[in-house]
């Protein structure tokens, strides 16, 4: 297995490089500005990038998924039911992206968007259960995604306590690598440390704790930051449908 974890600062974000050392592949998630750092990053580890993949059509930053799968030749990534062009490879559900030993299985979680996806991600060279979770702005460290962004805020919230709940059933030693930390807009009460468990999640997150459905769109509903400047523009650059 070949990691990378890209820490942003502006705007506040985190970005992953992983694939299988053995077979010198790659797949690269949610990446933020420069691609230079994804590409020295791949060419260090002697990786070809094989994905792209965007978790979700952003509304705090401009994506470089399309401008990054275009650089190397590799498959721009979204969930299957996005509202996105031009052409990307649409992923459902259960999908496989196989990257030789690595592989990353697609989990639809809508709540923080319609679209948003999570990759659950083996290595069958260590074990033939999943490692790590990469969650983008769905479950995160001390909090959830907020919900009112790309729908309303009870809508999202409803979606979100369903995918929070099959995420739960996820054994507690598998990794959380979400998309966001400490000062990102798209959370409340966000850690600054960028990764965690299942298991530590389900104990110490006050919002992944809650089991009641109504419950939990009362809490989604209470201290909702402000809305990232031009969200809904933004949304509108990164689904390709606007420049």
């Amino acid at each position: 297995m070949i990691f990378r974890q890209f820490l942003h600062k502006n705007p506040i974000g985190a970005s992953y490089l992983f694939g299988c050392g053995g077979r010198s592949c790659a797949a690269v998630v949610d990446p933020i500005g420069d691609i230079a750092p994804y590409l020295e990053a791949a060419q260090d580890a002697r990786m070809r990038i094989l994905y792209v993949v965007d978790t979700h059509i952003h509304a705090d930053h401009a994506s470089s998924g399309r401008q990054l799968a275009e650089a190397v030749g590799a498959e721009y990534v979204l969930f299957a039911g996005a509202s996105a062009q031009p052409a990307f490879r649409g992923v459902q559900d259960r999908d496989a992206l196989p990257l030789g030993n690595v592989t990353a299985e697609v989990l639809h979680t809508p709540g923080h968007t319609p679209e948003h996806i999570c990759l659950l991600v083996t290595d069958r060279t260590r074990a033939p259960e999943p490692w790590f979770l990469l969650t983008g702005h769905t479950l995160m460290i001390g909090d959830v995604g907020r919900t009112e962004l790309a729908t309303s805020l009870e809508a999202g919230a409803r979606a979100l306590f369903r995918s929070l709940r099959r995420l739960k059933e996820l054994p507690d030693y598998v990794e959380v690598l979400p998309g966001a930390f400490s000062g990102s807009v798209c959370g409340r009460s966000l850690s600054g440390r960028p990764t965690s468990t299942i298991g530590f999640e389900k104990r110490y997150n006050a919002a992944f704790q809650v089991e009641d459905e109504d419950a939990f769109v009362e809490v989604m509903s209470k201290d909702v930051p402000p809305p990232p400047p031009g969200a809904a523009e933004l949304r509108a650059v990164n689904a390709g449908l606007t420049k």
